[in-house]
Formats: structure tokens, C-alpha cells, sequence
């Protein structure tokens, strides 16, 4: 964590803790769209979403699939996690590989979904903690999973 970033937590108080999804389908990762009326409207992003107090991060991501997506997955393992700030948000992003058990995605909140494969991410407005994932799993994209 940047030196702004520990600034940034001491004086609010405030990380935010997330949970995503990396959903896994051959070599193909599903992304999925923000509305226009979320934070960072109609940029892509690996599903997921807050933490609830209490709740475990492996929990919360089987959750937040279920309620956004209407899909179930399995939990596959845990990646690093990722701290990034967008300026007025700090954010824990905590990332798991997974694989749709039941269901196809339909959208709750989302504008869009896609399945990507490696190559294609250039071609999407990504957001940043979400290519800081990409970019740990450069190289390995297919050979992790």
C-alpha cells in the first residue's frame, strides 16, 4: 500500500473490502459491464461485491454471484489480493477463481457481460484494481486454471 493510500485509510477510517470473481470457462474469464448509474459507470470489472460485516470473503463472493448474476459457482482458490485506491475509496479487492456450478448469468445490476480470453482485455475499459489481478496473472492466464 502506497504511502497516500495508509494517509488516505488513517485519516477516514475507511478500506473497503471486496470480493470478485474470476469465473472460468475454458480460457475464457467473464466480466462484467457497471451500469450508468453505479460508481465508474459502463467500466468492466470481474463480478463480486462488498463484504457484509461478519461475512467471510469466500461467502460473500458465493452471495454476490447468486444476487447479481442468478448463477451459482464453485470457489476454486484464493488469488493475492489487490489494495488500490481510486482517490476517495480505498479498496481490499479480494479475488477468487471460480466456476459456474449452475446458471447462466443473467444481469441483476450489470449493463453487460462478456467472456474474454486473454488477448481481448485491451479491448475493454477495465478497471484498475480489476487489471492489477490481470496483470498478476499475465503469463499464467490459462496455465492456473
Amino acid at each position: 500500500m502506497t504511502a497516500e493510500m495508509c494517509s488516505f485509510v488513517r485519516r477516514t477510517g475507511v478500506m473497503t473490502e471486496v470480493a470478485c470473481a474470476i469465473i472460468m470457462r475454458g480460457e475464457e474469464v467473464l466480466i462484467t459491464q457497471r451500469s450508468e448509474t453505479m460508481p465508474h459507470p459502463l467500466c468492466w470489472e470481474f463480478p463480486g461485491g462488498k463484504l457484509k460485516p461478519g461475512e467471510s470473503p469466500e461467502k460473500c463472493i458465493i452471495r454476490e454471484i447468486r444476487e447479481e448474476l442468478h448463477a451459482t459457482i464453485s470457489v476454486d482458490r484464493l488469488l493475492p489480493t489487490v489494495i488500490h485506491s481510486y482517490g476517495d475509496q480505498v479498496i481490499k479487492l479480494i479475488p477468487f477463481i471460480c466456476k459456474l456450478k449452475s446458471g447462466t448469468p443473467e444481469l441483476q445490476q450489470h449493463k453487460a457481460y462478456e467472456w474474454i480470453r486473454r488477448g481481448d482485455v485491451d479491448k475493454f475499459s477495465i478497471l484498475e484494481a480489476d487489471l492489477k489481478i490481470i496483470d498478476r496473472m499475465n503469463g499464467t492466464w490459462n496455465a492456473s486454471f
